[in-house]
C-alpha cells in the first residue's frame, strides 16, 4: 500500500512537472513572440520617422535662394517692385523658411493652415518678421511694407495660409514655393 502511494506521488509530480514545463515552452514562446512583434513596430516606427525626416529635409543644399512665391490671389503675393519679384527661400540644417515682402502693412498676421484653424486657441500665428521700405518703379512714393517668414515642408507643393488683415477678417489661401536659384 505504502507503495502504491509513493508511486501515486511519483507520478503526479512527473506529470506536475511535465505540464509545468510544457506551460513554461508555451509562456516563454509567447514572450518570443511578443518581443519580436514589439521589435517590429519600433523598427517600423523608426522606418516611419526616418522617411518623415527624408521628406521634410530640403530637397537643396543650405544656403539663399531666389524662388516664387505662387499665390491664388492678386491681391496677396510677393511684391513685384522688390527683388524682381522673388521671395528668399532660406535653408538652415535641411528646414526650408520663405520669405517674402508683400505690397502694404494691410494683412497683419499669417497662419500655416486654413482660416477656420487659424482661429482656434493656440493657433500658430506668424507675426511680421519685419519691413522693408519698397521703392517703386512706377514713380510712386516709396512705401514701407510687411515681410513675413513662413516654414516650407515641400518645393512645387501647393499648401494653405491663411491671413488676416486690419479688417480683422480670415482669408484661406493656396501658396506654393518653387523653381530655387541660388543667390
Amino acid at each position: 500500500m505504502l507503495r502504491k502511494k509513493i508511486a501515486v506521488l511519483l507520478l503526479s509530480a512527473v506529470m506536475a512537472m511535465t505540464m509545468l514545463s510544457g506551460c513554461g515552452d508555451n509562456a516563454a514562446k509567447e514572450d518570443k513572440k511578443a518581443a519580436t512583434e514589439d521589435q517590429n513596430k519600433d523598427d517600423a516606427s523608426e522606418a516611419k520617422e526616418e522617411e518623415a525626416d527624408e521628406a521634410e529635409k530640403a530637397p537643396v543644399e543650405d544656403g539663399e535662394y531666389w524662388v516664387d512665391f505662387n499665390t491664388d490671389s492678386g491681391m496677396f503675393h510677393e511684391n513685384p517692385d522688390f527683388d524682381g519679384g522673388k521671395a528668399t527661400l532660406i535653408v538652415e540644417d535641411g528646414k526650408m523658411t520663405v520669405h517674402i515682402t508683400l505690397n502694404s502693412k494691410n494683412i497683419v498676421q499669417l497662419f500655416l493652415g486654413t482660416a477656420k484653424d487659424a482661429q482656434k486657441d493656440g493657433a500658430d500665428l506668424i507675426d511680421p518678421s519685419g519691413t522693408e521700405t519698397i521703392e517703386y518703379t512706377d514713380g510712386s512714393e516709396p512705401k514701407e511694407v510687411y515681410t513675413f517668414d513662413v516654414p516650407v515642408k515641400k518645393l512645387d507643393e501647393e499648401f494653405d495660409l491663411a491671413l488676416i488683415g486690419t479688417k480683422d477678417k480670415w482669408y484661406d489661401h493656396k501658396v506654393s514655393v518653387s523653381n530655387p536659384v541660388a543667390k
